[in-house]
């Protein structure tokens, strides 16, 4: 049995007994029959198998999804009857389109062959674009004599809500219908108990021979060497509307894609295949992004997490911001746009909390699910004064930082206020309804906050992350004050954060540990578990220098460090399990936020070991992906990591991950007020040789730089530059 199967059927009978106590569990139950791939455009997204066929094999999350809904369960290609062959699949480069390759088995009428295998070339080539669904089937007979066959389009839909599809049961549903609307159009209705009206449209060009509610077919007599096409388009609730033409729409698309990607800091390095993981990872984050009112922003991820997710969007930012400071923008806009601002139990919703999720499907509607707007996460107001701190500094941006102002102050008076329910100074959740998350950081599975003999925290819960959150966001928020004249305020801030620095070194250091608590629990006893959240506190730089230090050596230790990354929880520890989702496996954006941390205190060397076990974990994965997460078995020779089995990807902050690993490398830091830029300590891995970064931007002016590595250090080279802007080598120890 194969280690991946073995980790399918250990997951399994492990979680499904626990499934009860854990709220939204997302189920696994056996292994995709084929492989998925993934296309999304703003609010629509797609799961379709490697043959480009949607709820053809079992296993799958399959279908066209839009704003949380299903509006296509199944859309399978046959050819008389039979299903085609696999020649290959491939995702274009930028994720635009998928090209499937198919070719035909051999058919049989009456007992005999009357088309061999291998006659027909068929050419599957999908994008969505705009809320539809396009496919062009390109045919060709590679015979020498006529090929007689009919090809069926099988199709239909449920509606099901993206919950239903990740497991949640309904005791009633809305009422669905279909009808034809002439001799090459069908249309699927729904009509929610939300009441509200939801319809898939189906047109399909030439018109089919046979057109039925669910399968259209096509009669094809090819001569030799002769090609044909067809088009089909599936639309979300665009009842009416024509869709565009199949080549314009895939051009429109594309001319959109590099639209939107142009002023983007561009990377190349002396290493194919680490330029193959930077190429993947950047198509992965520019087809999360979404085009929202308030600007563009990063999805979390596909299938379950393609929504606007606070905590997701806001580290996504964060690593992208030396790239692209004008995600942050977008994703500080949108949050500060959808800030609470009232109390609502279901909804874990306080004035001034930044959002946690959003989802637009039926249940969220009729809040069978509390996520319409939901505010369950203790770390996302931190994180945005965080980035909008961080944000200011990179651009020096005031506009944007007078229009956020308002925001950041509520958020500051919830981290105050009640965001600390007893007054101690530090930053506690527990849900406010039991349909809300019972853990609300980011590791928020239900038994991702335990005790060292395995109980699991209660009462109110103070994360040793978040407190790190809140003294870096109130640091930054006091030079933020400084911009806008508030000195009082400044002054106020920075000391709050120093007396939360002390309190805190007090209350979670754990001197028999070597390490900081997890968390301390509702009776303020700590958490004494080796976890990687200490990690992140390097990160926000709250901690002492020589305590850093432990932690460093400590999750560079064999309990920690599996080889391909750090694990969540240290091996060991009376939860550790390698296979879970929160207390064993390997996350890389949270190895990356440790690396930022671990180069802040100047542990270069301990960030090139980080760097590199991802990097040739990623030499493994499909398309050279980075995934969600992995399992945290310890690396062995000969062969790769194992992975997750219901891990998303592509997932944003996993995809920004090489980003943000390589600038803690190069220890790139930005003066906008100066109009300098730094390399501290800057230590590139045995693996890269050179990087070549174009277009990296300082307010209005840009440079392109060439960093070389001669054994331990580098040199600079800068080979252009525009507008008043300086770089340097900034050498600490």
């Amino acid at each position: 049995m194969s280690p991946e199967v073995a980790t399918q059927i250990i997951t399994v009978s492990q979680t499904v007994e626990q499934a009860a106590e854990q709220s939204f569990y997302i189920p696994m139950t056996g292994p995709a029959a084929r492989p998925r791939r993934s296309l999304k455009h703003d609010d629509t997204f797609v799961v379709l198998d490697s043959h480009g066929d949607i709820g053809a094999s079992a296993g799958g999350p399959d279908g066209l999804f839009n704003a949380d809904t299903r509006y296509l369960a199944r859309l399978e290609l046959v050819l008389d009857e039979l299903q085609p062959l696999l020649l290959g699949s491939n995702l274009h480069d930028d994720n635009s389109a998928l090209m499937v390759d198919l070719t035909n088995p051999d058919i049989y009428r009456q007992g005999r062959i009357v088309l061999q295998k291998d006659m027909l070339h068929i050419v599957r080539t999908l994008f969505l674009w705009r809320g539809t669904a396009y496919q062009r089937i390109g045919l060709q007979n590679h015979g020498d004599r006529l090929a007689s066959f009919d090809l069926t389009l099988l199709f239909d839909n449920d509606f099901a809500d993206l919950f239903e599809v990740r497991g949640e049961k309904r005791l009633r549903r809305g009422t669905g219908s279909s009808r034809l609307l002439g001799p090459a159009d069908v249309m699927l209705e729904y009509k929610g108990l939300d009441d509200e009206a939801r319809s898939t449209a189906l047109h399909f060009d030439p018109r089919p021979t046979r057109l039925a509610v669910n399968a259209a077919t096509w009669h094809f007599d090819l001569e030799p060497h002769q090609t044909s096409s067809l088009f089909v388009a599936v639309s979300c609730n665009k009842p009416g509307v024509k869709p565009a033409r199949f080549f314009s729409g895939l051009l429109a698309h594309r001319r959109e894609m590099r639209r939107s990607t142009a002023g983007a800091t561009s990377i190349e390095t002396s290493n194919d295949i680490f330029n193959e993981v930077l190429c993947q990872s950047m198509a992965d984050l520019n087809m999360l992004m979404t085009d929202t009112p308030q600007g563009r922003y990063p999805y979390a991820g596909i299938p379950w997490y393609s929504t606007t997710f606070g905590r997701d969007g806001i580290i996504t930012a964060l690593q992208m911001l030396w790239i692209d400071p004008r995600v942050a923008r977008g994703v500080l806009k949108r949050l500060a746009f959808h800030q609470a601002k009232a109390v609502d139990p279901l909804a874990d919703a306080e004035p001034g909390k930044i959002l946690h999720e959003m989802r637009g499907g039926e249940m969220a509607a009729l809040r069978e699910v509390p996520f319409a707007h939901y505010y369950g996460s203790v770390d996302a107001t931190p994180l945005f004064v965080l980035l909008a701190g961080l944000y200011v500094e990179r651009t020096s941006d005031a506009e944007t930082l007078v229009e956020l102002w308002p925001a950041i102050e509520a958020a500051l008076r919830w981290i105050d206020g009640a965001g600390d329910p007893d007054g101690d100074g530090f930053v506690e959740y527990q849900r406010a309804s039991e349909q809300g998350l019972a853990n609300q950081g980011w590791k928020d599975s239900y038994d991702a906050i335990f005790h060292a003999n395995g109980c699991l925290a209660e009462g109110y819960i103070a994360l040793a992350e978040v407190q790190g959150y809140v003294f870096a966001g109130k640091k930054l928020a006091a030079r933020c004050a400084l911009r806008l004249g508030k000195r009082d305020l400044a002054h106020q801030l920075d000391t709050e954060a120093h007396r939360l620095a002390e309190r805190f070194e007090e209350a979670f250091w754990c001197e028999e540990l070597g390490t900081y608590a997890l968390a301390l629990d509702g009776a303020k006893q700590p958490c004494k578990v080796r976890t990687s959240n200490a990690g992140q506190l390097l990160f926000s730089g709250m901690v002492r220098e020589d305590r850093a230090r432990k932690v460093a050596a400590d999750l560079m230790g064999p309990r920690f460090f599996s080889g391909w990354g750090i694990r969540t929880v240290a091996l060991g520890e009376i939860r550790y399990n390698p296979m879970s989702y929160h207390n064993g496996s390997i996350w890389p954006h949270d190895n990356a936020l440790i690396a930022f941390g671990l180069a802040r205190y100047g542990l270069k060397h301990s960030v090139e070991h980080v760097f590199k076990g991802l990097f040739d974990a990623a030499t493994y994965m499909d398309l050279r992906r980075l995934p969600e997460l992995f399992c945290g078995f310890r690396r062995e020779k000969r062969r790769g990591p194992t992975l997750y089995p219901v891990a998303c990807a592509p997932q944003a902050w996993a995809s920004a991950t090489p980003f943000t690993l390589l600038e803690a490398a190069l220890g790139l830091e930005f003066d906008a007020e100066r109009g300098e830029i730094r390399l501290r300590n800057p230590r590139l891995p045995a693996f890269l040789d050179e990087v070549i970064l174009r277009e990296l931007q300082l307010a209005d002016a840009s440079v392109d730089l060439r960093i070389r590595r001669h054994g331990d250090d580098v040199s600079l080279e800068v080979l252009r530059k525009r507008g008043q802007i300086q770089v340097s080598i900034v050498l600490t120890h």
